[in-house]
């Protein structure tokens, strides 16, 4: 999923300058592929995906593309116009139509948030008032990571999500740290379509970028991957192999311009001209290479060489700088991105949660033909997948001694909180089942320690898919706690990536 995603960032201004530079970089590629080969095969065994495909563009010309693997175990092969979900790899669209709304002067820059749209509000007033448009995709909020994924997740709407945010407290100054985050891209979506005059994000990207650049075979809805005759069907990772899960009609679909697109290594080719054409694409200007200068540039650090931008991720190797953005939804990984002064741009997709195969596979690339020093980006990222797996394995692991339940039926009520609005905790068959009335999800609580359980998405009516997709692994834990009279009064949820949300009994 979206959420599962750790960004890393940065901005150099080194000039693409190796000992083979004065080689043809057309010949320079074809030189790596069988290496890129070996990699993408010895990468796809590893991380058990069962389908890829990569495409790379120089000299405005898609000169390598291939499909390796099949669309799911037993189907048909997969082939550079296979159509994959995109995830995140989505946002350097959204900051693209963001730059070509500029262009138009329909938005500029510093335009506050707050003018654009007055019932935008964040806990800490200044920060409303000040919220600038380039603040938007920038990753700086000051809002913890991934903020209020999980009212997504759970069902809630693009309004919801947005309402969300105001009753989060910040965790760090506005500006001044990193910390990547969706929904406040849902908003940049809304905020674009209304001042282009579209219905919404899905019709400004597929008027202003799909149409002009022939990405015919990309779209943004659930229903329209499936009926595609030629696409993948996702998988969720597992250190045992790859799982097939279905596709959810909300997710990442209801994030708009934070994930929203299905696209193809054909399509996504074209995407990747127009950025080393800067902002040309087969003669026609699209977008002014000013702004979209503007928002490549670093926003904030991550580390001395990883900044982000606006939409993208800017990282300064020894021997130049690479511009790009990966991608993960529960069951899709992708990574797109290019040299700025090389001449040269890489898509990879596969239909496996991106749990690091398709960075590993841009990384490789992108360092031999930098002529950066060789690692093994493959190794490195399967041996990060399997330490978060066993990190999340070892957290959820029950007590070896675990302590004696409380009576369920002194937890069970109504309880609420502003985020998620009223919840019923109702016992039935020896378990507890938290119901949240604004969506309709059911969460089954399983006792863990005492007072404490851990929580999962029952597989019920249109959250059946997203609780396929979200597997066994539990969504995070649910701990009662009494007051000094014993009664159990409010309980906190907390999810893995460590929000918590208070419940207070009615």
């Amino acid at each position: 999923m979206l959420t599962a995603m750790r960004l890393a960032v940065a901005l150099s201004i080194i000039a693409f300058a190796t000992p083979a530079a004065a080689e043809p970089m057309d010949a320079r590629i074809a030189a790596l592929i069988p290496d890129l080969e070996a990699t993408i095969a010895r990468g796809m065994d590893a991380f058990g995906s069962p389908g890829l495909a990569i495409g790379i563009v120089t000299g405005d010309r898609l000169v390598y593309a291939k499909g390796f693997g099949v669309r799911r175990r037993g189907g048909e092969p997969v082939d550079t116009a296979t159509v994959f979900q995109i995830g995140s790899a989505t946002k350097p669209f959204l900051a693209t139509t963001m730059a070509i709304a500029v262009d138009r002067q329909k938005l500029a820059w510093d335009d506050r948030i707050v003018d654009l749209d007055p019932t935008f509000q964040l806990k800490d007033p200044w920060v409303t008032r000040e919220f600038r448009v380039f603040d938007l995709v920038a990753q700086r909020s000051g809002l913890p990571p991934y903020v209020n994924d999980m009212v997504g997740l759970l069902g809630g709407d693009q309004q919801a999500m947005i309402h969300s945010l105001r009753f989060v407290e910040p965790v760090s100054s506005f500006r001044s740290t990193f910390a990547y985050t969706n929904i406040i891209h849902i908003l940049a979506s809304r905020i674009v379509a209304q001042e282009l005059g579209a219905d919404d994000w899905n019709a400004v990207v597929r008027s202003e970028l799909f149409e002009p650049l022939g990405m015919t075979d990309s779209s943004l809805t659930a229903d329209a991957i499936e009926s595609a005759a030629n696409h993948a069907f996702g998988h969720r990772f597992a250190p045992d192999g790859a799982v097939e899960v279905p596709f959810t009609p909300s997710f990442p679909y209801e994030f708009a311009g934070a994930g929203a697109i299905n696209s193809t290594v054909d399509d996504m080719a074209n995407w990747l001209r127009l950025q080393l054409g800067n902002g040309v694409f087969e003669g026609k200007r699209l977008v002014s290479a000013e702004n979209l200068g503007f928002i490549r540039a670093a926003k904030v650090g991550v580390s001395d060489t990883i900044s982000y931008a606006m939409g993208w991720v800017t990282r300064a190797t020894p021997n130049g700088r690479v511009v790009w953005h990966s991608g993960s939804t529960d069951s899709f990984g992708a990574f797109a991105g290019f040299l700025p002064d090389g001449d040269v741009g890489v898509v990879v997709l596969t239909n496996e949660t991106n749990a690091g195969l398709a960075d590993a596979i841009g990384e490789w690339l992108f360092d031999r033909l930098l002529g950066n020093p060789e690692v093994d980006n493959v190794a490195l990222r399967f041996d990060a997948a399997m330490a978060r797996f066993e990190a999340s394995e070892t957290l959820f692991a029950r007590p070896a001694n675990p302590r004696p339940l409380p009576d369920l039926a002194s937890l069970a009520g109504d309880f609420a909180n502003p985020i998620f609005g009223k919840v019923s905790v109702v016992e039935g068959g020896g378990a507890l089942i938290v119901a949240v009335a604004a969506t309709g999800a059911r969460l089954r609580l399983a006792p863990w320690d005492a007072e404490t359980f851990t929580v999962a998405l029952t597989p019920e009516g249109r959250f059946a898919a997203m609780a396929a997709n979200f597997g066994p692994k539990p969504l995070g834990f649910v701990q009662f706690q009494a007051d000094l009279t014993g009664k159990f009064g409010q309980f906190s949820f907390t999810v893995e990536d460590g929000q918590s949300y208070l419940f207070t009994r009615e």
